[in-house]
């Protein structure tokens, strides 16, 4: 252990000894912990094997990976920099898909890596997957997305009546050539009608380091991982905002715990004006994403038109209640951690039942990025998804 470690840990010591208590017969003497205490020892010993182990950390920093460029085009080198870590056997990238199948590894030595010649399955991909550093075959770092530049089939639609009040509306009944539902004859017959896009063109590559959300509220945190896989440009878009600021001092103006049947439904927020109004300025087109809005999981809310998201997001409370949102708006991400905040927010006291408009609204305090954890091969990061802690509309345990 180093001099100065050794200064901080008598700090420490003598840290303990002021704020442990003293008796009424002694206010003068304070006492000293016992050297020979068994739990001082213990301590002690963690304390100095975690300044050792910063001080190993110092000395040997982990290989590390980043993008040279977030763009490439259709056949340029995917280049990506990996620095080496001191003493390391052999560095190894894995290309994952989201469910931790690999789908092509090569070893490489650090520097300048091509992508797309050490991975040939790069070339192939129709969506997202991930390349994970790996030293002495141990994944180290968050990964990088590499998302080819694919523009999403056309979207079909068309008018229907809802179950419940019996307004019209636009829904979403197909992609391109392929209906959400083969089984629905009335979509069927529409079918004949529908003009085949243009073919899927690949404009090139975006590649990024994985990243998570954390949301800061006035509840506590939720932490999400992102989706993009299934929405790409959902999950850039929010990263974007995120990044930027933009969600920050907003906060959740619609709470609807539960839907007129009694099944857990939203919380809503992502609107700077808090009026379910707002946005950043911008419709997003909607995308084909197939991630079930079950509990936690994070989707764009939008108008009727169905290319008309921008900000505002809603995080599912419950699979009953949402399951009839899938294919309707664009899922793009899922808490792994909070599900505490988000059962708080959702037991908000309302003011107006019809809009779900909360007596006070719970506050996004920032929205900001952290690197997300190293992926692992074999391990679908999904299954971490948080569960509910109360149930429907009833405060968590550790709700405030």
């Amino acid at each position: 252990m180093s001099r100065n470690a050794h200064a901080a840990l008598l700090t420490i010591v003598a840290g303990c000894a002021i704020a442990m208590p003293v008796s009424a017969q002694d206010q003068s003497a304070r006492a000293r912990p016992d050297a020979s205490d068994a739990a001082v020892q213990e301590r002690l010993r963690r304390y100095r094997n975690s300044v050792d182990q910063q001080e190993r950390d110092r000395a040997t920093p982990p290989a590390t990976m980043r993008p040279a460029r977030l763009y490439t085009g259709p056949t340029a080198p995917i280049e990506v920099v990996v620095r080496g870590a001191p003493n390391s056997e052999s560095h190894t990238l894995l290309l994952l898909d989201a469910q931790g199948e690999v789908l092509s590894l090569a070893r490489i030595e650090p520097g300048r890596v091509d992508l797309r010649a050490a991975l040939p399955a790069i070339a192939s991909l129709a969506q997202a997957a991930w390349v994970q550093l790996a030293q002495d075959e141990t994944p180290i770092g968050a990964p990088l997305v590499v998302q080819p530049l694919r523009e999403p089939p056309p979207v079909r639609t068309m008018r229907a009546t809802r179950p419940t009040g019996g307004d019209s509306y636009t829904k979403v009944v197909g992609w391109g050539t392929d209906p959400l539902d083969p089984a629905d004859e009335t979509v069927q017959s529409l079918r004949a009608a529908w003009i085949e896009g243009d073919p899927p063109i690949s404009s090139g590559f975006r590649t990024y380091t994985e990243m998570d959300a954390i949301i800061r509220t006035d509840h506590g945190e939720v932490r999400i991982a992102f989706s993009p896989d299934e929405a790409p440009s959902t999950v850039w878009n929010f990263r974007t905002l995120a990044r930027e600021g933009f969600f920050d001092a907003g906060g959740f103006h619609r709470v609807v715990p539960v839907d007129r049947e009694g099944r857990p439904f939203v919380i809503q927020g992502g609107d700077p004006t808090q009026t379910g109004n707002g946005g950043p300025g911008y419709a997003l087109a909607l995308e084909p994403s197939r991630l079930p809005h079950d509990y936690g999981v994070i989707s764009m809310a939008r108008a009727d038109e169905p290319h008309s998201a921008g900000s505002q997001f809603f995080i599912a409370l419950g699979r009953e209640g949402c399951a009839r949102l899938d294919g309707q708006y664009c899922a793009f991400g899922y808490a792994v951690d909070g599900n505490r905040t988000i059962d708080s927010i959702a037991a908000t006291p309302i003011a107006d039942v019809s809009s779900g408009r909360p007596e006070a609204i719970p506050k996004i305090l920032t929205i900001r990025l952290v690197e997300a954890p190293s992926r692992m091969p074999g391990i679908d990061r999904r299954q971490s998804r948080v569960a509910a802690s109360a149930p429907a509309g009833k405060s968590a345990p550790t709700g405030r």
